[in-house]
């Protein structure tokens, strides 16, 4: 992948949450060392839920979008 590729799609997860992923590419220097590129993954959710101004709705939220992500991180290292 280059800096220009980058491959999106969009689908409900098992909460029925729209979500778009991203799949691109991060650069990252350090001071004396080189650039090291590695493939990534954005996640955008729609923050449409009910109750969502609740801490529980918000945390309900945030621990779905942890799991979505763990979810689509073992699919990506078992080459799914």
């Amino acid at each position: 992948m280059n800096t220009h590729t980058r491959k999106e799609t969009e689908a409900t997860n098992t909460q029925g949450v729209l979500e778009k992923r991203v799949e691109t590419v991060d650069y990252k220097s350090s001071p004396g060392q080189g650039q090291e590129m590695r493939r990534v993954v954005v996640i955008h959710q729609s923050n449409h839920h009910e109750n969502s101004t609740t801490s529980g709705g918000i945390l309900a939220g945030a621990a779905a979008s942890v799991a979505s992500t763990l979810e689509f991180a073992k699919d990506v290292s078992s080459g799914k």
